[in-house]
């Protein structure tokens, strides 16, 4: 008990220089130091009212054992008081530093030849859909269509407050189980694409420099590679000591294309980084659900069963149409709550 104690009252001091800080006027000359204080303010508001509530419940048990006309109560209130403590162990994991990060999104066709592509821009839609269920803003970096609709490959930024903590659960490969329109025998066909999530990063937080980087220019193309564009306006970035490689060419100036490019470059090298991080903590990769790898299913989409299944959770529900109109809380709520399950053993274990 004197553990939870300790915890409640750490968790109310940390609120209250939180509350103390916002007020101070002078946070507001400095917007990135704001916006960081604001964010801690809303990250604790969830664990905050949990430990109003058990403090609560503390009080109605030490009434009821005190009271015999309350004594009977005793055993529910406490039982709310063990769920509570639950609550707030969880509500107090550690978070992932990227996770009010915007992101930037990469899908690409996998198996399935032209289904693969139209399979890519159906999932584009779900993911774009989805952002803007959440009052998220969103915008194409680069795109190459394919000749039958859909996209062998389509980059796109989604901005928000918490958006990595949201669509890094959407990493992996998405398989799509259904008959394509162009299938007279009415087979079923089984396509996929991959979709890499990364948080997007800040110049100060990956710095570029510009003697590591080898710079093509090219005119665009458009599907069947054709030329777009009279004048060499694509971009090609490569980064010479990681072999990373960027193209854009959606962009009609050349400028415009190696901005949208280096952001990009800058999100995968954080990415990169970050994995080499969780390598080497053996700790936080058996905390994972799955490795976000694109080779790794992580879901199915079957549409003669109207069903979706996330392979991570194990868990199936029999709305289609509404996962890929954006509807995806029930898979991020699930897959947060196991991630957070997780830390939590991993930290009572360490």
């Amino acid at each position: 008990m004197a553990g939870i104690e300790n915890l409640v009252d750490e968790l109310m001091r940390s609120y209250a220089d939180a509350q103390e800080r916002m007020s101070d006027p002078a946070i507001f000359s400095d917007r990135q130091a704001a916006a960081e204080a604001g964010r801690r303010l809303k990250e604790l508001e969830g664990p905050y009212r949990l430990a109003q509530e058990w403090r609560e419940a503390c009080d109605d048990a030490e009434a009821a054992r005190s009271d015999s006309d309350l004594r009977e109560l005793l055993p529910e209130i406490e039982e709310r008081l063990e769920r509570l403590e639950e609550d707030l162990k969880l509500a107090l994991v550690e978070r992932d530093p990227n996770d009010a990060k915007d992101v930037i999104v990469e899908i690409r066709q996998g198996v399935g030849g032209d289904e693969g592509g139209i399979w890519a821009g159906d999932l584009f839609r779900m993911l774009t859909r989805s952002a803007e269920r959440r009052g998220f803003k969103w915008e194409v970096l680069g795109s190459n269509p394919s000749e039958t609709g859909g996209f062998k490959e389509v980059t796109f930024a989604i901005k928000g407050d918490g958006a990595y903590s949201l669509f890094k659960w959407e990493a992996g490969t998405h398989r799509v189980q259904r008959v394509p329109e162009t299938e007279s025998q009415g087979r079923i066909h089984t396509s996929t694409a991959t979709v890499a999530v990364m948080p997007e990063a800040e110049e100060v937080e990956v710095g570029i420099d510009p003697n590591e980087l080898k710079i093509d220019v090219y005119r665009s193309t458009g599907p069947g590679g054709q030329s777009v564009n009279t004048t060499d306006s694509a971009v090609r970035i490569t980064h010479l000591p990681t072999g990373l490689v960027v193209s854009m060419q959606d962009e009609k100036s050349q400028l415009q294309n190696k901005t949208k490019a280096l952001r990009v470059l800058r999100a995968r090298l954080l990415e990169l980084e970050l994995r080499r991080q969780q390598e080497a903590v053996s700790a936080a990769r058996r905390s994972q659900i799955g490795g976000a790898e694109r080779s790794e299913k992580i879901r199915t989409y079957n549409y003669p069963e109207n069903r979706v299944t996330d392979h991570r959770i194990k868990l199936t529900v029999h709305r289609l149409d509404a996962v890929l109109g954006g509807e995806l809380d029930d898979f991020t709520d699930a897959l947060t709550a196991e991630d957070r399950r997780r830390a939590l053993e991993a930290a009572a274990t360490a």
